[in-house]
């Protein structure tokens, strides 16, 4: 489809804190025992989107990643690995890397988005459209929103700003108003200047924006020049790009700059009936053509971008791994009822158990669980809504409840593991019990320990 692919894949995160380190940054933490950035990469070639630009923070972290990518998609993918700083946010790492961007349109895509919407169906409503951006929204987990960085569900249910309040037309193809959680606090305002716009507008709170955007080149490149301060994709340049697109060409041209929040500053009764004609066809379907009339009667274009939306389907599955605890329920869900996502599972659909696993006698692996190859469990041990990595070493009367073991973990005789996150080559000696914990990589938790909500960690040299 000529479209260039950014994946904006990360490194380090201080919301998954003990669970990325150097050694396993972001784009490689597991899920159901694949790095998360596998999924992503592997719905881009399932449609045909193979031309990609991962881009990490970190020279360390590009090293690390692009080694993994080359083993895994030789051949498949032709991917170029850029390295950006760390904290300049999504716009930052755009502009960062704007000199590799050559197509016409880009597809920006988050690489800790675990999904099963085709990317190609946004890329093609965006170019059905011919628009400015294309905007990806989808229903807001069950767990909660895509930005919530709490790792526990009771935080979240307090946290509504963190919802964002979405306006559309009524064919639910244009995004016409968009307010993220960090503007809205007890009441949404709506300007009036969009109200009188848009003629008609639903109001939506139920979506999110799923970090998934088509860009026209051009456009992206000119916004990130203008506003140079621009850090986030989400939080400033798709709101800019909204709150312009009723704006013309051709008053910007005759009039003063309006505001950043979108108030026009019209200086004379001719303008302001050449903003009323515009505004006044601004909800019917010609709102978005290229051309209309100047208050003289003679013709004049204006270029009024179109900022559109695709709207995933309510059955899709679409969470972004950006806290503990949504890195806990995608483990859950994709061993479970978004198993779909995993490509050559095994035959019995509820287990997924890698090669030559060995089960000790009255050991029991239930639903919903996965057990990397090469790891070993010992007698009379249960394994409930788990997942095991590889070459696991797992002792006698063990219990490992909705939990997620990494690879090359040496659990003792009668350890007790519940909704907890244990990192690789860490040791659990005997009798360790663990509610609600995290174990960072390489830990060490002395026999008969207790922990509950705890983060168990390594102090960095």
């Amino acid at each position: 489809m000529d479209f260039q692919v950014v994946v904006l894949a990360g490194g380090s995160s201080k919301n998954l804190t003990p669970l990325v380190s150097k050694e396993l940054p972001k784009p490689l933490l597991p899920v159901a025992n694949r790095p998360v950035l596998s999924y992503v990469l592997h719905q881009l070639e399932q449609n045909n989107l193979k031309d990609l630009i991962v881009v990490v923070e970190g020279e360390d972290t590009a090293l690390v990643v692009g080694a993994w990518i080359s083993g895994t998609f030789i051949d498949r993918l032709h991917v170029e690995i850029a390295a950006v700083p760390e904290d300049i946010g999504t716009a930052g790492a755009i502009r960062a890397i704007s000199h590799h961007l050559t197509a016409k349109d880009i597809l920006v895509v988050s690489g800790d988005l675990v999904s099963d919407v085709p990317p190609g169906a946004v890329a093609a409503t965006h170019r059905r459209h011919d628009a400015a951006v294309t905007a990806m929204l989808s229903s807001i987990p069950v767990s909660g929103p895509l930005d919530s960085g709490s790792s526990g569900g009771k935080d979240k249910a307090k946290k509504l700003g963190r919802y964002n309040i979405i306006g559309l037309d009524p064919g639910k193809q244009f995004l016409l108003h968009i307010a993220t959680g960090a503007e809205i606090e007890k009441d949404a305002r709506l300007p009036k200047r969009i109200l009188r716009a848009v003629g008609q507008m639903e109001i939506r709170s139920d979506l999110m924006d799923a970090h998934m955007y088509a860009f026209k080149r051009s456009v992206l490149q000119e916004v990130l020049d203008l506003k140079d301060t621009f850090q986030s994709l989400k939080e400033d340049v798709l709101p800019y790009l909204v709150r312009s697109q009723l704006k013309s060409e051709a008053l910007s041209n005759r009039t003063p700059q309006g505001e950043e929040n979108g108030n026009e500053k019209v200086t004379s009764q001719n303008n302001q009936v050449f903003v009323s004609r515009i505004l006044a066809n601004s909800s019917t379907p010609s709102f978005h053509d290229h051309s209309s009339e100047n208050p003289d009667g003679s013709a004049s274009t204006r270029k009024t971008h179109k900022c559109c939306v695709y709207i995933a389907s309510s059955g899709s599955y679409c969470v972004r791994l950006n806290s503990i605890q949504a890195f806990m329920d995608i483990n859950r869900d994709v061993t479970g009822e978004a198993d779909h996502l995993l490509t050559g599972t095994s035959s019995d659909p509820n287990n997924n158990i890698g090669p030559s696993p060995k089960l000790g006698t009255k050991t029991t692996v239930g639903p919903h669980c996965m057990l990397g190859e090469g790891s070993e469990i010992g007698d009379k041990c249960q394994v409930k809504r788990s997942v095991i990595g590889r070459h696991c070493r797992i002792g006698s009367h063990v219990k490992v409840v909705n939990s997620v073991v990494m690879n090359h973990v040496t659990i003792g005789d009668g350890c007790i593991i519940q909704g907890s996150v244990v990192c690789s080559n860490v040791q659990l000696q005997e009798r360790v019990v663990l509610k609600d914990c995290q174990v960072g990589a390489g830990f060490v938790v002395t026999a008969g320990s207790e922990y509950k909500a705890e983060s168990l960690a390594r102090k960095e040299k």
